[in-house]
């Protein structure tokens, strides 16, 4: 399967390097009762691939624990949950990463292929709607404007700002955003236009959102749409459209996902690392336990929004019961 080349974190390393030996401090490794290492020595291999929203994290996972086992080779892809899905599922990595939960469709898929997995989440989202700089119009949108503008119908129809709101400027509308393999792509399209997969499709796609940030940057009528850590690492070019889903106009940020308000574009992230893999890998089953041990500090490192205190409580019981699976395979 071709795949999306891989996005590095944009975390500089000397900060990576610090927060690890933080962590190290704080007992985010796994230690014996002699304050041994009790991966120390640990090597082999963890293949990853899935969503680009959830790749950067998975990355900045994967470096924090690299530090302290330089043996084990990590690789994140980043083809889109979808795409992700179908070589998890055929045994083909070792973990995917999603922007949304497993779909009947990929759980008969990994059926098929013998392939057991665990769901985790392991971070909070704010799926965000940006647009250029230059764009002063489109402070706030109503969630009924943005399906005006991405449902099957706007197609080669709703093309000019105008036609959103009369007092919008007479500005050409340029769209970009995910694939069709992509779990943003499913999440929006289902929240906004009210179907999974229902959306226009005379926009420019890329399972890379790095390529959505360079689109809107160059447009100045240009809008798309992204999970909150690419907005967060172009702020001073993108602007985070605020979004009014009846209760007035709310912006994206790690207050409004916590507090509920910012609907209906807030969400969760996951991980599916392996079961079946996983009995016969101990490098995956220490990478998982140290993602979930360091989740909070991965995911603000990331720029993504931790779990509250009760997620965190049932990603505990997630890891647990995943841990168990193992042993029992």
């Amino acid at each position: 399967m071709n795949r999306t080349p891989l996005r590095r974190a944009l975390v500089p390393a000397a900060f990576l390097a610090a927060l690890a030996l933080a962590l190290s401090a704080c007992g985010g490794n796994n230690n014996d009762d002699n304050g041994d290492d009790t991966t120390a020595g640990l090597s082999g291999t963890v293949a990853i691939d899935g969503s680009s929203t959830v790749g950067p994290m998975t990355e900045v996972a994967s470096e924090l624990f690299n530090a302290d086992n330089p043996d084990v080779q990590i690789t994140v892809g980043e083809a889109g949950t979808g795409g992700g899905f179908e070589s998890f599922c055929a045994g083909e990595t070792d973990m995917n990463d999603a922007s949304r939960p497993i779909e009947e469709d990929e759980v008969k898929l990994c059926e098929k292929g013998g392939v057991e997995y665990q769901e985790l989440v392991v971070a909070n989202d704010a799926l965000t709607v940006v647009v250029n700089k230059e764009n002063t119009w489109a402070t706030c949108l109503t969630t009924d404007q943005l399906k005006m503008i991405w449902e099957p119908n706007a197609e080669d129809t709703v093309t000019n700002w105008n036609q959103v709101d009369p007092s919008f400027p007479d500005e050409e509308l340029v769209l970009f955003g995910p694939g069709t393999d992509s779990g943003t792509f499913d999440y929006f399209t289902d929240a906004i236009n009210g179907e999974e997969g229902a959306s226009r499709t005379d926009y420019s796609p890329s399972e890379n959102d790095n390529n959505t940030v360079q689109g809107v940057q160059g447009s100045k009528g240009g809008m798309g749409y992204f999970g909150y850590s690419y907005y967060e690492q172009n702020t001073d070019t993108l602007t985070a459209v605020e979004v009014d889903a009846g209760d007035g106009c709310v912006a994206p940020s790690a207050e409004t996902v916590a507090d509920l308000s910012y609907t209906p574009l807030a969400r969760e992230l996951y991980i599916y690392p392996s079961v079946t893999n996983g009995a016969d890998n101990d490098a995956l089953v220490a990478f998982v336990e140290y993602y979930v041990a360091n989740a909070a500090n991965i995911a603000e490192t990331a720029q993504f929004i931790p779990l509250n205190e009760d997620q965190t409580s049932t990603l505990e019981g997630e890891l647990s019961d995943y841990q168990s699976a193992v042993g029992g395979t």
